[in-house]
């Protein structure tokens, strides 16, 4: 049974991405755009990363995130006792391997506002959290609604997969990805109307500079 003190802390954090605007982003322009996916152009940026390993997505996102590591660093648990403001979206990617979800792992991610960019709060040594830089990099992208669930992620995957494979970006995403695919989830668990999901699969590389060429719709 949880706390109620933490049910309540984290509804006073998550709560924000309900109610409040200037949420903060990564910031990313979309290079190409259809009905049913787009992809889009994200700049360089860093992230505070917990690695999970547990029997599921949602599993491994709550125990990496909600339940203590990122919501304790964001709480104040770093050297410098800095309280860190809630961004979007809050990112678990799917490392690929053999166990359930065909992977043996899980990274959650913390998107680090602007002001924390360049120098992030250390987090302490119990959290075993670590910051890492996203180079710039293209990703496809399927919005969803409703709650991310272990059911539904795989099967908006695959339509993802479907949309790419009949679009001028089959054969670009996945093979030099460390990550079988990302959901990318921006709305608080206490929301339940109007929630907003999506699946992120990176492209590879070599269509990097076609990305930065054709970008049709900034939100830089």
């Amino acid at each position: 049974m949880e706390k109620p003190w933490l049910f309540l802390m984290l509804s006073s954090v998550f709560c924000c991405i309900a109610r409040c605007e200037g949420i903060e982003s990564p910031e990313f322009a979309v290079v190409h755009a259809e009905y049913d996916f787009e992809v889009r152009l994200y700049r360089e940026s860093t992230w505070m990363t917990a690695s999970v390993r547990d029997i599921s997505f949602e599993k491994a996102t709550w125990n990496g995130f909600h339940r203590v590591k990122l919501f304790q660093y964001i709480q104040g648990a770093n050297l410098n006792s800095s309280r860190i403001r809630m961004t979007a979206p809050v990112l678990t990617s799917i490392v690929p391997g053999a166990g359930p979800l065909h992977s043996s792992a899980y990274l959650v991610l913390f998107y680090l506002p602007v002001k924390f960019q360049a120098d992030p709060p250390v987090p302490l040594p119990e959290l075993h959290l670590k910051p890492g830089k996203r180079p710039v990099h293209c990703v496809a992208v399927r919005k969803f609604s409703g709650y991310a669930r272990d059911y539904n992620i795989v099967k908006e995957a695959e339509k993802l997969a479907v949309s790419l494979r009949r679009s001028p970006w089959a054969n670009f995403t996945t093979s030099e990805s460390n990550y079988a695919y990302s959901i990318a989830q921006y709305s608080s668990p206490f929301q339940i109307f109007g929630r907003l999901n999506e699946i992120w699969v990176d492209v590879q590389s070599s269509r990097l500079e076609e990305c930065e060429s054709s970008s049709v719709v900034s939100t830089f």
